[in-house]
């Protein structure tokens, strides 16, 4: 970060499988299951997303330690039955610049995340001891 951010925010939908059974779905007894429309089942910040589900929101965890922190940081998480990716929609103000960015994820095998973030780790762990590194 640099420069003043005023706000961070990031909406996320995920497809009702990768969420079913989610801590924080059992603690307030939220049944998604049957859901037939979008559905907003959480409103808070990423700390309290991590906490409550701990296996799909780690790109809010990434997006808020490299912006306004894990506190300012606002997120939304839908449950959508019609979707089969994971999209991320994120919108940050700034002294500097305006800006909005979206992603749809392939989901890995595991429902509860995406394809990406264990590309993301492999191509980390090879830059690590890469003798040339070129781009980020």
């Amino acid at each position: 970060m640099e420069g003043t951010i005023n706000s961070v925010k990031m909406v996320t939908r995920k497809p009702v499988r990768g969420l079913v059974g989610a801590p924080y779905l059992q603690k307030h007894n939220i049944n998604i299951a049957d859901i037939k429309e979008p559905t907003l089942i959480f409103r808070g910040s990423p700390r309290e997303a991590a906490i409550g589900f701990p296996e799909n929101l780690n790109v809010s965890v990434a997006l808020s330690l490299a912006g306004v922190g894990p506190d300012k940081t606002t997120l939304e998480i839908w449950a959508d039955p019609k979707l089969s990716r994971n999209t991320h929609a994120i919108e940050v103000d700034a002294d500097s610049a305006s800006f909005s960015m979206a992603i749809q994820n392939v989901p890995s095998q595991n429902p509860k995340t995406g394809l990406i973030t264990a590309l993301s780790v492999i191509s980390y762990l090879r830059k690590l001891s890469a003798p040339l590194r070129v781009g980020s």
